[in-house]
């Protein structure tokens, strides 16, 4: 079994397990690849929708026990991935500044007074690639969080567990410090931000987002798009930033979003600017990834997007993540490698 930039035990890091073959299979050897990959999907438990394009065109399209392609789903922590790309549409327009810009002036009157002196340093590239430094507001910590009555205070009113800039501390918390940092600075809704910074020029709607108790939307989480509106998103990222010509997303935010920032202590998987970025079968591996199986997945030199939508509603350490990544690797990319 091969590895793919992995050096955790456990966690998410895509794994190539099949062999290549030597010799190139044509278009109706792909096609009954593909075939068999959606029959492993259908029995994939939890998983609702699977889309694989390739270079723009849908060369799969299915949806699994009531799922649906045009029906707006919760993809849960996968709304990282489109926060970062609406702060860098902010940073295009001048809504923000640049990078390294502190968010505490954006913040004023929802930091603590007690709150650690650090918070003030930390930037909106810290946030963006999971290193404020805050203690977690994921995992354990998220019942009490999300019960809380002021999100942003509670989750800067936390102790510093490591300096601003240091090592990879994957947070929601975090991520809704960064779209309220956002909200404010554009005197708009995340959601409204969304739909006209991105979705209205894909062609898309985004569906419901909750909020929080003092209605901002949940940044990084809880937001619901079809899943036809995720591959456009992916589409818009693999072809630069661009949609029918109209440059969207910042080309240059974009490289660098995909460049490593950080390696998660869990997965041992790199993170750069919400994106997460791997390595299978010898092509790069750009993903977004929410709790229970919604992914996102691009990879470049091959023109590949794939969507995954699943169901939500799943217990914990259910393997959701890597029975998805194995559809990709051993099913999806096999279809493509061997062509």
């Amino acid at each position: 079994m091969i590895l793919i930039r992995r050096r955790a035990a456990l966690g998410a890091a895509l794994l190539l397990t099949a062999p290549l073959l030597a010799s190139p299979t044509p278009a109706r050897a792909q096609a009954t690849r593909l075939a068999q990959g959606l029959a492993r999907a259908a029995t994939t438990p939890g998983l609702r929708s699977l889309i694989v394009a390739q270079n723009g065109t849908p060369l799969a399209e299915r949806a699994f026990a009531g799922g649906g392609l045009d029906r707006p789903a919760n993809i849960k922590s996968a709304s990282k991935t489109i926060l970062a790309m609406l702060a860098g549409i902010a940073l295009e327009r001048g809504v923000l500044r640049d990078l390294d810009q502190t968010v505490a002036p954006l913040l004023a009157g929802r930091i603590p007074p007690d709150a650690d002196p650090a918070v003030r340093q930390i930037t909106l590239r810290h946030l963006l690639s999971m290193r404020a430094g805050l203690e977690r507001t994921s995992g354990a910590n998220y019942g009490a969080w999300v019960a809380s009555r002021d999100w942003v205070r509670d989750a800067l009113g936390r102790p510093m567990v490591d300096r601003p800039g240091g090592a990879m501390l994957y947070s929601t918390g975090t991520s809704h410090i960064l779209g309220a940092a956002l909200a404010r600075a554009s005197g708009r809704s995340l959601r409204d931000l969304a739909q006209d910074w991105l979705f209205e020029p894909l062609g898309h709607r985004v569906g419901d987002w909750a909020r929080d108790p003092q209605g901002l939307h949940f940044g990084g989480n809880q937001m619901a798009l079809s899943p036809r509106a995720l591959l456009a998103f992916g589409e818009c990222c693999r072809q630069g930033g661009r949609h029918e010509g109209r440059q969207i997303i910042p080309e240059a935010f974009l490289r660098e979003a995909w460049v490593p920032q950080a390696r998660s202590p869990w997965s041992g998987q790199s993170y750069g600017l919400g994106w997460w970025i791997a390595e299978a079968r010898g092509q790069q591996v750009l993903y977004a990834w929410g709790y229970g199986g919604q992914m996102l997945y691009i990879l470049p030199e091959l023109g590949l997007t794939v969507v995954m939508i699943s169901d939500p509603d799943v217990p914990r350490r259910s393997g959701q993540v890597q029975t998805r990544h194995a559809l990709l690797v051993e099913e999806i990319l096999p279809a493509f490698l061997e062509a």
